[in-house]
């Protein structure tokens, strides 16, 4: 995905966030529905990417078509989806798992934290793994006139002691491929924890060595200022000059000598 579906998915992800916090798997459940709705009837997936009919319309015959059948979230989310720009009609479908997926992951963040992000990340790898090792199963997966409860009911048996976030995830992934193999698919979403784990890790740049003393401080402030216990790894560059450059996740908080030179240049320049 690239261009202007990116910024399109970049922007729904951000609307997503602040409803994370109280959302659960129902939510990743019915968006995952709107999603097999919309893979099946090409159509729809033309009508609601037409860059020649309206935004508001495009989410509006969205929302006539779930309204009912899933949760006003995720309706409200799909019909943003709708009202967006894509560059091709895949590529909103392709949003709308990424979506479904980090609500699962989420889900399972918030029950866990840190500890429900890895033990996610262990269970889909360990799916992986165990496909990975048997042709026959990688056949049984793939096999086009076996259903998709059947597939589903052989993966979750290879996973027994999965949580329900990765039991959801497996089971969409065989059931609804899209194009991929099961496995591919659920490595993907294996990528999609790794990015939230990095919400609880915190790459701390110094110009020299701390004491222990200021990593306890520097940790207990950062926990205090992010409302949860990170994990802080601090590196030494000695070209920051001065002061300290501190990335958790997306967000960087620079208060280096260097980041000012930068900024004062910018000003001059300007």
């Amino acid at each position: 995905m690239a261009g202007v579906s990116s910024e399109s998915l970049a922007a729904a992800q951000a609307r997503l966030e602040p409803v994370l916090a109280d959302a659960d798997l129902s939510l990743a459940e019915d968006l995952f529905s709107i999603l097999g709705l919309l893979d099946s009837n090409a159509g729809l997936r033309r009508a609601v990417t037409d860059p020649a009919r309206d935004g508001k319309g495009r989410a509006a015959l969205v929302s006539r078509l779930v309204a009912g059948r899933v949760s006003a979230t995720a309706e409200g989310v799909a019909a943003d989806l709708a009202a967006a720009r894509w560059r091709s009609a895949r590529d909103i479908g392709d949003a709308l798992e990424t979506l479904a997926a980090t609500v699962a992951v989420a889900v399972a963040e918030r029950h866990g934290g840190a500890e429900g992000l890895s033990a996610l990340e262990e269970e889909l790898f360990a799916f992986t793994e165990i496909v990975g090792s048997s042709h026959d199963l990688q056949r049984a997966l793939d096999e086009p006139q076996a259903g998709s409860d059947a597939k589903a009911a052989l993966a979750l048996k290879l996973v027994p002691r999965a949580g329900e976030a990765a039991r959801l995830l497996i089971r969409q992934a065989v059931s609804a491929p899209r194009g991929l193999k099961p496995a591919e698919l659920v490595n993907q979403f294996i990528e999609l924890v790794a990015a939230r784990q990095q919400r609880w890790i915190a790459h701390v740049s110094v110009t020299r060595p701390l004491t222990e003393d200021q990593v306890n401080r520097l940790q207990a402030g950062l926990n205090n200022a992010y409302g949860r216990t990170l994990t802080v790894n601090v590196s030494v560059d000695p070209d920051l000059i001065g002061g300290i450059r501190v990335a958790v996740g997306d967000e960087v908080l620079d208060a280096t000598m260097v980041s000012r030179l930068n900024e004062l240049r910018r000003k001059v320049a300007g």
